[in-house]
């Protein structure tokens, strides 16, 4: 059972793939660079038996289906293997769905609001989506004094640059990035490269 979605690792790794086999290398890839999550997102029509293959292929892996965005996507990647399922942002009925399937799931907020309405419902742990667009790490300092019981982990935007900085804020969990996973090394398979980035992001730590 996972406690804890944002303890995971420093780094949940964001991953687009186009085709099963890239999805069991990459996978493979982060495990062998000590990275011990992936974040296998739906844009592609192989999303869900990706994530079938990586369940069943790399089980040493915490692998997990992002961009959520419908009830009906919530149940099909558990269906496939999803550990845990991540949304870009919140509706009654897609936070409905995700609760249904009984996995641990991270809801988007962008705003003040969403993250108070998301507090009500119970959640502690939120993907803070698109998080350099939505104000980066000025609005999350500006948001723990008055909501320090929410913690996020920022996806959008967040590069191995600027990474530690949002990992050095006391409500930042973890960060969510495609850099470990580029499309060009995945299309080359190159897993070699892949294991080299996510071994650079376990050195990364949290504030305090």
């Amino acid at each position: 059972m996972i406690e804890s979605l944002l303890s995971l690792s420093p780094v949940i790794p964001v991953v687009v793939v186009h085709d099963t086999d890239e999805a069991v290398g990459v996978a493979r890839a982060l495990v062998d660079g000590g990275v011990p999550v992936i974040e296998l997102t739906l844009r592609t029509p192989v999303g869900l038996e990706a994530i079938r293959r990586i369940a069943a292929e790399v089980p040493e892996i915490v692998v997990g289906a992002g961009t959520i965005v419908s009830p009906d996507q919530a149940a099909q990647a558990a269906a496939a293997g999803a550990q845990f399922l991540v949304s870009p942002g919140s509706t009654d009925q897609l936070l409905d769905a995700m609760t249904q399937t009984g996995l641990p799931h991270l809801p988007g907020a962008s705003t003040v609001s969403e993250v108070l309405a998301l507090l009500e419902r119970g959640y502690r742990e939120l993907k803070f989506f698109p998080a350099e667009a939505a104000g980066g790490t000025a609005f999350l300092k500006a948001l723990h004094a008055p909501v320090p019981s929410a913690r996020f982990c920022p996806t959008g935007g967040v590069t191995e640059a600027n990474a530690a900085s949002y990992l050095a804020l006391p409500n930042v969990g973890c960060v969510g990035g495609s850099w470990l996973t580029p499309s060009d090394a995945v299309a080359a398979r190159d897993w070699t490269r892949v294991k080299e980035l996510a071994a650079a992001t376990t050195g990364l730590t949290l504030a305090g």
